[in-house]
């Protein structure tokens, strides 16, 4: 089960209500520096930019490959252990709108785990260490030390 906290709201879906939420002038930054990192080609210069100007809680030698996304609302919310890959266009986000609600929850990965290429990480998932993701995984709930998850429906798999 995914750590989420969850609002309900009335009137209209809570995408309109969405800078009810997070300031738009956070956000607004957040896309800047989010969108000119995914196309840097230097993961040092990414991983400073993503420590510093969003506050996220990055590892020693963790890369971010060509267009992997973190998530623009809440990137502090997202913590990632040392020496891991997030590949080519993955996305991790932490939060989540919905006709009725949104969600909001951490997302914390451990060491020495691989994010494979488009895989997408939902909101208040944890990943163990050693981990694999493989390509194209939608991650919907938390992910054991040592295990591979794969496909979508995600499954689990004991890691060789």
């Amino acid at each position: 089960m995914r750590a989420l906290k969850t609002k309900k709201i009335t009137g209209s879906n809570p995408l309109w209500k969405m800078y009810e939420t997070v300031h738009f002038i956070k956000v607004f930054k957040n896309v800047i520096i989010i969108e000119i990192s995914r196309y840097l080609p230097n993961v040092k210069w990414k991983h400073f930019l993503y420590r510093k100007a969003l506050n996220m809680k990055i590892g020693p030698k963790t890369a971010f490959a060509f267009k992997a996304t973190p998530d623009i609302m809440f990137p502090e919310m997202i913590s990632i252990g040392q020496n891991c890959i997030i590949g080519y266009n993955a996305t991790i986000l932490c939060h989540e709108y919905l006709v009725e609600e949104y969600r909001v929850g951490h997302v914390k990965i451990g060491n020495n785990v691989l994010v494979g290429a488009n895989a997408t990480i939902l909101a208040g998932v944890e990943i163990g260490d050693q981990a694999v993701i493989a390509s194209g995984t939608i991650v919907t709930k938390d992910v054991p030390a040592n295990m591979m998850a794969f496909g979508n429906p995600m499954q689990l798999k004991t890691r060789r």
